[in-house]
């Protein structure tokens, strides 16, 4: 959508605090939900473990704060995360990772799968519709732009890792 920003200038300085605030918010919660990573839904973030995937976030910022429009896609995507993380963590923290992932996948195999099916689909497909209306109504202006690809950057994250973990779920044995 436009050039890359030198890097060391003001708005790079800019662009960089917003990616270290959004993915310092995503660790953040991440880790008040599950300090083990139990119950993260991304399999690549939990093989990488803290450690790797700290060192890889750092480079990537520091990557992402020289172009504008992916720095804000990053940065909404990362505190729709966090925003969702910390609306369970605290049950996830106080029943316990394991107990918490038990209690869901019952939850999860009691309902009705076209139920659950229909209930992501509407929480996903209304998060990508207000990203997709400022997509449209930005008439390609930098920030309504890239707040709603992060929007729906963040509504098909949670369709497919949400998607993942039930298809894992309901393929192995009871």
């Amino acid at each position: 959508m436009e050039d890359a920003l030198p890097i060391g200038t003001p708005p790079w300085f800019l662009f960089l605090a917003l990616l270290i605030f959004a993915r310092a918010m995503d660790f953040l919660s991440t880790w008040i939900a599950t300090p083990n990573l139990v119950l993260e839904g991304n399999p690549i973030a939990k093989k990488l473990g803290w450690k790797w995937g700290l060192l890889i976030n750092v480079v990537l910022v520091f990557f992402l704060a020289a172009w504008p429009f992916s720095a804000i896609v990053v940065s909404t995507a990362s505190v729709l995360v966090a925003a969702r993380n910390f609306q369970a963590a605290w049950l996830m923290r106080s029943l316990g990772e394991e107990a918490y992932r038990a209690w869901h996948i019952e939850r999860i195999q009691e309902t009705p799968i076209a139920l659950y099916l229909l209930c992501l689909a509407s929480q996903t497909f209304l998060n990508a519709g207000v990203g997709a209306a400022l997509i449209y109504f930005g008439h390609l202006r930098l920030v309504p732009t890239s707040i709603g690809m992060g929007m729906v950057a963040y509504a098909v994250a949670v369709l497919f890792y949400t998607f993942l973990s039930v298809w894992r779920l309901r393929r192995s044995p009871r």
